[in-house]
């Protein structure tokens, strides 16, 4: 008998009806046979949303783990409330979805790209009992000395631009997709990893109600995430969680990436996508998928 294909669901959860509303999207896929090996948390980037791990989320699955894809507070389907975008809440929400309301108690292994690198980070600092591991990368990490020394330099730009939140979103709004396509096109080494429905899609998602005026407050915290992981740093040192700074092989943070992550981790390895650019699960999803078991498998 062949054996079922992993079904990805569509689900959402109430973490505030009050107002500001907070409900919160996400994926729920279980591998089809026998128990699972453990549970993955894939977080996504901007200007994503879940659908950036369309490709590998069913791969995951298929190699035994159940795979939780949400999108993170103001992203996608989930709700755009007007604040809580510091990356300790954005990961205290992605905390409650996975242990109160799927019900995840063990253990789990985080993987973050990009604005979710930051993310897995804030998650792993604040509940190192519940990561069994964590993957992060494309990203310079607030409170480091590589983020300090890049966040002002043209490769960056629109971290200063997205970090004026009003008038960006006025400038931007009406021209979602051609704002967008601008960082596919510039940051992939596999351009034809993207489709004009693709496109078309992430650009929908940005043009929701609020959605560009979330997606820059992400950026607006940055100054208050980098304070917040500095007091982690001094009050607890270097994460022990063992964890990957995963990379694109064609991506200018790559040489400087496990510096990063050693200043914040003390149990760290590096990981390289190859021939892919910034956007690991898009350009590469194959050695995305490779890459991650292999270190979540490895004892």
């Amino acid at each position: 008998m062949a054996s079922q294909t992993p079904v990805p669901h569509h689900r959402q959860i109430w973490l505030q009806q009050a107002d500001p509303e907070i409900r919160i999207h996400y994926i729920d896929c279980l591998p089809t046979s026998g128990k699972t090996k453990g549970t993955i948390l894939l977080i996504h980037g901007f200007p994503e949303t879940s659908y950036q791990f369309r490709h590998v989320t069913v791969p995951l699955a298929e190699a035994g783990y159940r795979v939780i894809v949400p999108d993170y507070r103001g992203a996608g389907y989930s709700s755009h409330p007007p604040d809580g975008y510091t990356k300790d809440v954005l990961a205290q929400d992605l905390y409650k979805l996975v242990t109160e309301h799927v019900g995840v108690k063990e253990p789990i292994h985080v993987v973050g790209h990009d604005i979710g690198g930051m993310i897995a980070h804030a998650y792993v600092v604040q509940f190192p009992s519940h990561v069994a591991s964590v993957i992060w990368g494309e990203c310079p990490l607030p409170g480091t000395k590589f983020y300090e020394d890049t966040k002002h330099t043209a490769p960056l730009w629109h971290f200063d631009f997205q970090a004026q939140s009003d008038i960006a979103v006025a400038l931007v709004s009406g021209k979602e997709k051609l704002y967008l396509k601008h960082f596919y096109d510039r940051l992939s080494q596999n351009p034809a990893a993207f489709s004009n429905e693709d496109l078309d899609f992430y650009a929908s998602q940005y043009s929701m109600p609020g959605a560009l005026r979330s997606g820059f407050h992400v950026y607006r915290m940055f100054d208050t995430d980098a304070v917040h992981n500095q007091e982690w740093l001094k009050t607890n040192g270097k994460v022990e969680v063992r964890s990957m700074i995963l990379s694109g092989e064609h991506v200018f943070m790559t040489a400087g990436a496990l510096e990063m992550a050693s200043e914040m981790y003390s149990n760290v390895e590096p990981g390289i996508v190859e021939g892919s650019g910034h956007w690991l699960a898009e350009e590469n999803p194959e050695d995305f998928v490779r890459k991650v078991l292999g270190f979540v498998e490895k004892h």
